[in-house]
C-alpha cells in the first residue's frame, strides 16, 4: 500500500486508517460527523495527495487538452481551472478532472487516485498525434491538501500574513512561502469556500503543521475520506467509480452541462452527439428518503413492480438531517417530486426525487 507524505501526521492526530484504492488514508480522527460539521461551521484540512496530478507543456498543449477533455479549455484565462470529464472513444467517463492553465502551452491536470495510472496511459496514447508534447505525472513529487470551509480565508491569511479575498473561485495562483513555490486554487470538493494547495513533497509536513498550529483557536481540525464524502454528497458532487465510471456517459449524469458540442472535436463527441439525438434512456437524480432507511451503493430502485434502477452513493446527511443519495434510474423518472422506493435488504423504502444540491452553503 502506498503512503502519502503526511501518514505519519495522520497517525499522531489518533487517525483511523484505511485501505483507499492504492493508499492508506484517513478515514477519521474524530467522528465522521464531527469533521463534517467543522467543515460546515469552521474548515477542516484534508489531504489529497492520493490524487493523480499530471503536468501538460508544448506548443500544442492546448489543443491536446481539448481533444481530450469534453468541456472547452480555449475559453480560460491564464490561472483559470475549469471541472470536466474525460471519455473513452464510446462516451463513456474514464474520469473526471480539474485542468489548471497557466498558459496555452502549460496545463495541470488532477485526476481522481483510482485511475491515476490509467488517465496518465490514456495522455500518453492521445499525445502520439502532438508532436513535441511533455506529459509527466507528478503525483509522488508535488503534494495537494485542501483546506476547506467558511473560514478558510481566514485561516490562510493568518498562515501566510497575506489576504487571498483577490482570488476568485476557480482560480489559482503562486505563492512563495518559506523558499518554496506553492500553488493555491480557490476550488474544493465539499460545497464550501475553499482552497487545494499545491506543494513540493518535502515542505508539505511543514505547512500542514503551520496550518493546524496557526488556526487551532478558530476550529482548524484535520478531517478524513469519511467526511469528505458526506460533504460532497450534500453539494451534490459525484464520486468515480460510483456515479459514473466507463459504462456511463456525461449525458447521462448531472455534469451534462460539461459536454460542449459546438467544439470542432474531442474524444467520445460522435457517440455522445448519437446518444443526445437518440434521447436519454437512463439519468443520475438526487432522491431523498422519506422513510426511515439509508440507502447504499448499489441497493435496487424499484417503482411499482419494476426496478428502474440503482443508488449510486448514499448516506445520511448531517447537515440537513436526512437521508440522501444518487440513483441512476429510467429518465421517464427522473421529475422533481416523483416518489420511488429503494429496497434495502428485502424491504420497499420510500423515497423521492429531488434538486441537488440537497445541502448549500449559507456562509
Amino acid at each position: 500500500m502506498k503512503k502519502t507524505p503526511l501518514y505519519d501526521s495522520h497517525l499522531k492526530y489518533h487517525a483511523q486508517m484505511v485501505s483507499f484504492h492504492d493508499y492508506t488514508m484517513p478515514l477519521q480522527y474524530d467522528t465522521i460527523i464531527n469533521e463534517h460539521l467543522c467543515v460546515r461551521r469552521n474548515a477542516g484540512l484534508f489531504d489529497i495527495s492520493h490524487m493523480g496530478r499530471f503536468e501538460i507543456k508544448g506548443n500544442k498543449a492546448l489543443p491536446f487538452v481539448q481533444n481530450i477533455i469534453t468541456n472547452d479549455a480555449s475559453k480560460l484565462d491564464d490561472g483559470q481551472v475549469q471541472y470536466t470529464p474525460i471519455c473513452n472513444d464510446q462516451g463513456g467517463i474514464l474520469d473526471d478532472i480539474l485542468v489548471y492553465k497557466r498558459n496555452k502551452d502549460h496545463f495541470l491536470l488532477v485526476g481522481n487516485c483510482a485511475n491515476q495510472e490509467k488517465d496518465f496511459s490514456w495522455f500518453q496514447k492521445q499525445a502520439v498525434a502532438y508532436q513535441g508534447l511533455e506529459i509527466r505525472d507528478i503525483t509522488d513529487t508535488v503534494s495537494l491538501i485542501a483546506l476547506q470551509g467558511p473560514l478558510s480565508s481566514r485561516m490562510l491569511e493568518n498562515t501566510f500574513n497575506r489576504s487571498f479575498d483577490f482570488l476568485n473561485r476557480f482560480y489559482f495562483t503562486d505563492f512563495a512561502w518559506n523558499g518554496a513555490r506553492i500553488i493555491i486554487s480557490r476550488t474544493g470538493y465539499t460545497g464550501e469556500d475553499g482552497f487545494e494547495i499545491f506543494v513540493d513533497v518535502q515542505h508539505l509536513i511543514k505547512l500542514w503543521d503551520l496550518l493546524l498550529d496557526k488556526n487551532n483557536q478558530d476550529g482548524l481540525r484535520p478531517a478524513g475520506l469519511g467526511a469528505r464524502d458526506t460533504l460532497r454528497l450534500e453539494a451534490g458532487l459525484l464520486l468515480y467509480g460510483n456515479d459514473m465510471d466507463e459504462t456511463i456517459t456525461p449525458l447521462e449524469t448531472t455534469i451534462d452541462w460539461t459536454v460542449k458540442f459546438d467544439k470542432d472535436t474531442f474524444l467520445g463527441k460522435a457517440p455522445l452527439l448519437q446518444q443526445k439525438e437518440k434521447g436519454i434512456i437512463r439519468k443520475l437524480t438526487g432522491f431523498e428518503m422519506i422513510d426511515r432507511g439509508i440507502p447504499r451503493s448499489g441497493y435496487p430502485v424499484v417503482k411499482g413492480s419494476e426496478v428502474i434502477g440503482r443508488v449510486t452513493s448514499g448516506s445520511f446527511s448531517p447537515s440537513t438531517q436526512k437521508n440522501i443519495g444518487f440513483c441512476l434510474i429510467t429518465a421517464s423518472s427522473v421529475r422533481v417530486g416523483e416518489e420511488l422506493y429503494i429496497q434495502i435488504r428485502n424491504t420497499h423504502y420510500l423515497a423521492r426525487v429531488v434538486k441537488i444540491p440537497f445541502y448549500k452553503s449559507k456562509h
